[in-house]
């Protein structure tokens, strides 16, 4: 029996890809690139920073230009964090529905906590959340159990009777290692040469108000 259900945040619970392309863009335009179309962004916006700086420019961690194009791409997310971020559609209905139900609901995601937080107060839900769980609150993020256990533990809520929705693999892997019902968001970020049936998961819903079938 579910008793809580947990979001993945980018991709899964708000739609942050046109923002985060926006970023990615500015950073671009600094070294005198053109734009990525949005369709191109979108399937890696879950991949945070390393994995959208390798989009844009082919590099890696290791590269001495790394660092800066890290910091500009991060600042200027950090003022346009919720120019066109939303949340998905039937979203907001599904958090309503489980607030109805007496059904505790929270993000864990691996954006740093200081996007985490004022993205979800610039969405309105930040008061709402029974716990905000950031790829920074544990020693490790994602794919580790760890901050599913950490959401557990504030919720009082066993995981076994908590619910993940996720996006990305590593969503699942995460649930699994920490005995929750994994549920991939189809409508997320996902490429479409991913191997959906190679992450194991409980189920997976086209949209999020299909969710309410899950428990």
């Amino acid at each position: 029996m579910i008793e809580a259900v947990l979001f993945d945040l980018d991709g899964t619970f708000a739609d942050t890809a046109p923002d985060l392309a926006a970023a990615l863009n500015y950073v671009r335009d600094q070294r005198g690139l053109p734009p990525l179309p949005l369709e191109i962004v979108r399937p890696q916006a879950s991949n945070g920073a390393r994995g959208l700086l390798k989009l844009g420019f082919d590099i890696e961690p290791e590269a001495p230009d790394f660092a800066a194009l890290r910091d500009s791409f991060l600042d200027y997310y950090a003022t346009h964090i919720c120019v066109h971020t939303a949340l998905f559609p039937e979203m907001a209905q599904l958090v309503e529905t489980l607030e109805q139900q007496g059904l505790p609901w929270g993000i864990v995601t691996n954006k740093p906590h200081r996007f985490t937080l004022p993205l979800m107060q610039a969405l309105g839900y930040a008061q709402r959340a029974s716990c905000l769980i950031s790829g920074d609150t544990c020693a490790r993020a994602k794919p580790y159990p760890d901050p599913l256990f950490k959401a557990s533990e504030l919720l009082n809520i066993a995981p076994q009777s908590c619910l993940y929705l996720g996006d990305d693999q590593r969503d699942m892997a995460a649930a699994q290692a920490a005995g929750m019902r994994g549920v991939i968001a189809r409508y997320g970020y996902i490429d479409a040469q991913a191997d959906l049936e190679s992450w194991h998961a409980d189920g997976s819903i086209d949209s999020p108000g299909a969710l309410l079938n899950c428990i």
